[in-house]
């Protein structure tokens, strides 16, 4: 996320504009608009994952064209950010807790053999996905979190490792040193009582002062130059990251795989949508399957990926399905828009017969930066979604509008 994902529809937009909006995109739907027509010419085998898939697909597929088993092929596209050090939103690397210790998630479901497995709050294993699936294959449970999940982990001959990169560790010192006093205690969203900030626009300068006094800090802590903006970045909008994979291979048998590092800063303990199956990850080997990257807990109240498969099976088009999940999310907030910028969803959907469809709650992080999703059916490629409401969201913690004239100075925050 980044400054200038602020640019945002106004906040005096209401939930008669969000319903409004709605209208318009339902209405294009069953004009035939927008990407629900690809059922017309699916395709199989085929892939599709969040973006920051994309540099993992190719091998992936190629491995699943060969005959390879479907979640086996989405393990490997997921690995992939897991094992990048520099991507700090899955695996090695990730973002920390608000102690500074690294927690990841994951959970997966086996289309052929109608099994899942799941992992929740694992810290010092870097490839949780395997964990998930190792969960699923070697015992009798589904889930298993925390303390007793590293130690079957280990148990399995997964390696114990410090997964808070020097980096990373530097970033929550930037952190926790500046910015800890705007974190996730509550009261949340949800609450009734919750009140969007004071819409008062501070001085600029102000703005240039926070900035460039956190620069400087980052530059005090030995973050490398060209990283110090974006380090500020992550201190100022903490992000949330997630990967999701489903697959699809030429006999019909379906897998689906999400990994994440979870919400920077979170409390420690804290689980949102990725390890939940039905929500961060859900696959019918009857209908299809579909996985989740964004607000957690806004996803877990609606069972996204549930919800989404069970809509496929009674007769909506993937881009229909995924849709309705997020008019569920609206709905819990009775479409205050006050509210519901401060949050995001993206689902990735794929229906047995290869139909797909990547869908939003918002266009994206600002204007001119779509959501984007990955396909590969033999061509790979990046697609935009359909979004459910128009405009961007906005970051969580919320922060005072930032004057206009400072918008432009920083874009180089993106």
């Amino acid at each position: 996320m980044s400054i200038s994902r602020r640019d945002f529809v106004k906040t005096s937009v209401m939930g008669s504009v969000a319903a409004h909006t709605v209208a318009k995109t339902v209405a294009a739907e069953s004009n035939g608009q927008g990407n629900s027509a690809k059922a017309e010419s699916a395709k199989r085998p085929i892939i599709i994952c969040a973006h920051n898939g994309y540099s993992y697909a190719e091998s992936a597929y190629a491995f699943l064209k060969s005959g390879g088993d479907t979640l086996e092929a989405g393990v490997r596209v997921v690995r992939g950010p897991e094992d990048d050090a520099n991507d700090d939103s899955v695996g090695l690397g990730g973002l920390p807790n608000e102690e500074g210790v690294v927690e990841l998630d994951s959970c997966c479901m086996h289309g052929p053999t109608r099994r899942a497995g799941s992992v929740g709050g694992v810290r010092n294993i870097k490839n949780v996905s395997m964990v998930a699936k190792a969960v699923m294959e070697h015992t009798g449970h589904v889930m298993l979190v925390g303390e007793g999940a590293e130690r079957f982990a280990v148990a399995m001959g997964f390696p114990r490792e410090n997964l808070l990169t020097d980096r990373s560790r530097k970033i929550w010192m930037l952190w926790k040193q500046f910015n800890s006093d705007r974190d996730w205690w509550g009261p949340g969203i949800a609450d009734p009582h919750w009140q969007p900030p004071v819409d008062s626009k501070p001085q600029a300068e102000l703005w240039r002062d926070r900035i460039e006094h956190l620069q400087q800090r980052a530059a005090e802590l030995g973050i490398e130059a060209e990283f110090q903006l974006s380090a500020v970045r992550r201190v100022l909008f903490p992000p949330t990251g997630t990967i999701h994979c489903s697959v699809l291979n030429e006999k019909g048998e379906m897998s689906g795989i999400t990994t994440t590092s979870g919400l920077a800063f979170k409390l420690p303990g804290r689980c949102g949508d990725s390890p939940i199956i039905g929500a961060g990850c859900y696959t019918d080997q009857d209908v299809g399957s579909a996985g989740a990257t964004g607000s957690g807990e806004e996803n877990i109240k609606v069972a996204g990926a549930h919800t989404i498969v069970e809509n496929m099976r009674h007769g909506m088009s993937p881009q229909e399905a995924g849709l309705d999940a997020l008019k569920r999310i609206v709905r819990n907030y009775n479409g205050d828009m006050n509210k519901l910028r401060y949050m995001d969803m993206t689902y990735y959907v794929l229906r047995k017969d290869g139909a797909y469809a990547g869908v939003s709650l918002w266009e994206g992080y600002s204007p001119g930066h779509p959501h984007t999703f990955v396909v590969h059916d033999g061509k790979l490629r990046s697609e935009v979604t359909t979004p459910l409401l128009k405009g961007s969201s906005q970051e969580w913690p919320p922060f005072p509008p930032i004057p206009e004239d400072l918008k432009k100075d920083s874009e180089y925050l993106k």
